[in-house]
């Protein structure tokens, strides 16, 4: 709640998590593109279950992940409970985004070193990224810009980390490994405006109770004198942006070398090109819907290794057994 309609099909991620100091500086996230569904068979690696070891039936999410490529740095101070921009430094030479430079145009050279002059009061560094959708093969031809933080390591390894990406691309396997959780962040399906009991899930009145049949029993008590928020009414449904989380990422691949679009590929979707992604279960959205890959805001205690997958439900990749 409330159940509006998202501002538009890239998601917004209003939190990003913390990584610690010790490991090295690394994006938090990046941009995938939902291609469908399929099944595989894992050996369960689950110690504490009856089926441990065993050949578990699991289904499972296809996410084509082509190269995210890295536009430019921001440098983000904190003051009364909230960041602030400190400057950033942006690759205005690279065409797909911007179509021309600005009047008060800086060379990238010149914007990274001033940058960096800012440092000591910096307390977050952000890569302004964008994905092509037609790297993925869908037809798009704008490009989807977002900012993604920089975590792990301090504030200046960070800055270095995310300048030497200007200008170049990020693959996914740099990012995440097999094994790991991450949250999904994504628009759901819109089905445009229902009443309450698609809508909300509310049952059918019974015969003869009232007048109408697929309305709510009451709008609410005589006071406050007022339709509530809390009352089931028509109203637009999905279309609403969700977040899934501790989603486990089981395999990592790349389409050349294992493939995994089913013959006839992917219904609405098509073949899968480059670099996918095998994640647990469903994932909010239709095939294309462009779908954001974070580092787990909270997430849990349990430690997993990478999966051993022994089958994959496509023809094309069932050829070299093992893929994980």
């Amino acid at each position: 709640m409330p159940r509006s309609r998202a501002a538009g099909l890239l998601p917004r991620v209003r939190s990003w998590p913390e990584l610690p100091a010790d490991e090295k500086p690394r994006l938090l996230g990046t941009l995938t593109y939902k291609a469908g569904m399929t099944h595989v068979i894992m050996v369960d690696d689950r110690k504490t279950v009856p089926n441990a070891g065993k050949p578990l039936f699991q289904a499972v999410t296809v996410l084509a992940a082509p190269p995210l490529h890295v536009l430019g740095v921001r440098l983000y101070g904190y003051r009364d409970g909230y960041h602030y921009v400190l400057g950033d430094a942006l690759n205005y030479a690279d065409g797909r985004v911007f179509g021309g430079k600005p009047k008060n145009y800086r060379p990238l050279e010149a914007a990274l070193k001033d940058l960096e002059s800012m440092l000591d009061g910096a307390s977050r560094v952000s890569a302004v990224v964008y994905g092509v959708p037609r790297d993925a093969g869908l037809p798009q031809k704008r490009p989807f810009v977002m900012e993604i933080p920089v975590g792990g390591g301090d504030i200046r390894r960070r800055f270095e980390y995310a300048a030497g990406l200007v200008g170049g691309s990020v693959q996914v396997d740099a990012l995440f490994r097999p094994g790991s959780y991450v949250d999904v962040i994504s628009v759901s399906k819109g089905k445009g405006f229902q009443g309450p009991v698609k809508r909300f899930g509310i049952k059918r009145k019974q015969h003869k109770s009232r007048k109408s049949v697929r309305e709510p029993g009451t709008l609410g008590p005589w006071h406050p004198a007022a339709v509530m928020r809390s009352v089931p009414m028509a109203g637009q449904t999905g279309f609403h942006q969700r977040v899934e989380y501790n989603k486990r990422i089981l395999a990592i691949g790349d389409e050349s070398e294992r493939p995994v679009t089913p013959p006839g590929g992917f219904p609405h979707f098509g073949v899968v090109r480059g670099k996918y992604l095998l994640v647990a279960g469903s994932v909010p959205g239709p095939a294309k819907r462009p779908v954001v890959i974070r580092h787990p805001l909270r997430p849990p205690s349990l430690r997993l290794e990478a999966p051993t997958i022994l089958y994959v439900d496509s023809a094309a990749s069932n050829a070299g057994g093992v893929v994980a």
